[in-house]
């Protein structure tokens, strides 16, 4: 089994990224491969719209997304965490979604089947403000974003109030949820 982590935010250290690392830790009881993916470190181009992807389901950029594409095909589980800006997810990790068009036309135009369809995947965001809203258009992103490669939205943990780099932890129960999600997931 094959769980990749996809660690949305620019700060590498941070509040995501520790509790993307928990989650990762709590997975690998169960003996899978684990693979972690930094998008900061990488070099995508946002989508461009040039449709190619509506021919073939290939992307016609050449970027490193072409080295992501098949690691989200053959994940089994599937965890992508955020920091909130401006209530939606980082910008990295939406270039890495919306260039994710090429694998929405696989599916939905072209017609063509998404390897292993029992495929779970996970949601870590992490905001800083408490508003009530904060995280709906995150949510409705990711759920969107596992419907297009073919992933079902299987678990959340989503937090509030936390800001500053390694804030988090001081909230160790946050840590050991994000533990148990990584366990969760890899068990449902």
């Amino acid at each position: 089994m094959k769980v990749l982590g996809v660690m949305g935010s620019p700060r590498i250290g941070s509040n995501t990224d520790s509790l993307l690392d928990k989650a990762l830790d709590g997975a690998r009881e169960h003996n899978v491969d684990i693979e972690k993916l930094v998008i900061d470190k990488l070099k995508i181009s946002p989508c461009k719209e040039y449709y190619g992807c509506k021919l073939t389901g290939e992307c016609v950029i050449d970027d490193d997304m072409r080295e992501i594409y098949p690691k989200l095909i053959e994940a089994d589980c599937v965890i992508v965490a955020s920091p909130i800006f401006f209530y939606g997810i980082s910008a990295q990790l939406k270039a890495v979604i919306d260039r994710c068009q090429a694998l929405w036309c696989r599916k939905h135009v072209l017609k063509q089947e998404m390897p292993n369809s029992n495929r779970n995947g996970a949601l870590i965001a992490v905001g800083a403000t408490k508003g009530k809203k904060l995280f709906n258009g995150v949510v409705l992103t990711i759920r969107y974003f596992f419907d297009a490669i073919g992933v079902k939205f299987a678990d959340e943990l989503l937090i509030r109030g936390v800001d500053n780099k390694g804030e988090i932890n001081e909230h160790p129960e946050a840590l050991t949820a994000a533990y148990e999600l990584g366990k969760r997931l890899v068990v449902e």
